[in-house]
């Protein structure tokens, strides 16, 4: 697939810059205390965010960099493959910011996900039967029109605009040295370990069916894996973005594991517990053994 990105690295800095950039355009999520006795855990409720996920920080993070270089056309806005929590960000932060988005989803996306972008004001097109397809049609869309080409997760900007969640944390649990996160493509991996280097132990936890960052660092490279599992709508990237393989090896988190069991059982105790209906790759995070886990952990 033809490539649109730049730099394949962030820092501290990048996500610092970026919270100033976002700030006013998104929520500050809190984080729920969830620990037992001697075991301080907390949960970061991202899903209170715009449109349910972390995604709306990298998206108007893109689009306000984009704005402030003058890249940002007014008429053309933004594009970007996906059917699901990244083509809605777009489409929200486009909306706010009065641009049109234009979102390229695989003719196979949900048609409950196709009418959700539309009803957030998105142009949708329908292309291929494959996400590579739809992804090669929205990079030729962007050049061809010279609208802003927005990434799922493998883009300076978006990894920095989700790594402001971090800085949150920090300020809401300042003691806190564990923080476990999800990883898909690993655009919020990328920004928290970037955010929290030298500061917090980062646990990136994939299932066991999209291994793509734990392959990586095995291969010393990224390598596509066969996705499968039942967190593969929203954790089933096939190969981990070079901005979070890059910050992994600066950063060396600790790589695990779970599977299909764990995970299907963490989402429920997240409803039974707390009554937070999650999708499946959200819960990942809290599944993992007590173990690894440091005395102040944040889950993401």
């Amino acid at each position: 697939m033809q490539d649109l990105r730049v730099d394949t690295t962030i820092t501290g800095q990048d996500v610092g810059a970026a919270r100033e950039r976002i700030r006013g355009r998104v929520r500050r999520t809190p984080v729920l205390e969830v620990g037992g006795a001697g075991r301080p855990l907390w949960l970061k409720c991202e899903f209170l965010q715009h449109t349910g996920t972390f995604k709306a920080r990298g998206a108007f993070n893109r689009l306000l960099a984009a704005a402030q270089e003058g890249s940002l056309d007014p008429a053309r806005g933004v594009v970007t493959a996906s059917g699901g929590n990244a083509g809605l960000a777009n489409a929200h932060a486009a909306a706010a910011l009065g641009v049109p988005a234009t979102v390229f989803v695989p003719l196979t996306a949900p048609a409950v996900k196709v009418a959700r972008l539309r009803g957030l004001g998105a142009d949708v097109r329908l292309v291929g039967s494959q996400y590579a397809e739809a992804y090669e049609a929205a990079v030729e869309f962007s050049a061809a029109r010279g609208a802003v080409f927005a990434h799922a997760y493998d883009q300076p900007e978006i990894a920095a605009g989700a790594g402001t969640l971090a800085l949150e944390v920090l300020e809401d649990v300042p003691d806190v040295d564990t923080v476990v996160v999800a990883v898909g493509g690993g655009g919020l991996f990328a920004g928290v370990a970037a955010a929290l280097e030298g500061r917090a132990r980062v646990v990136a936890v994939e299932p066991e069916g999209a291994p793509t960052l734990h392959r990586a660092l095995a291969a010393g490279r990224p390598v596509d894996v066969d996705v499968a599992g039942v967190a593969a709508d929203s954790l089933g990237a096939r190969r981990v973005g070079s901005i979070a393989f890059d910050v992994a090896r600066r950063t060396a988190p600790v790589s695990l594991l779970v599977d299909d069991a764990r995970i299907t059982a963490a989402r429920a105790q997240l409803w039974e517990r707390f009554r937070i209906a999650a999708e499946h790759g959200a819960p990942a995070p809290h599944s993992v053994e007590g173990s690894v886990l440091a005395p102040h952990t944040t889950t993401l």
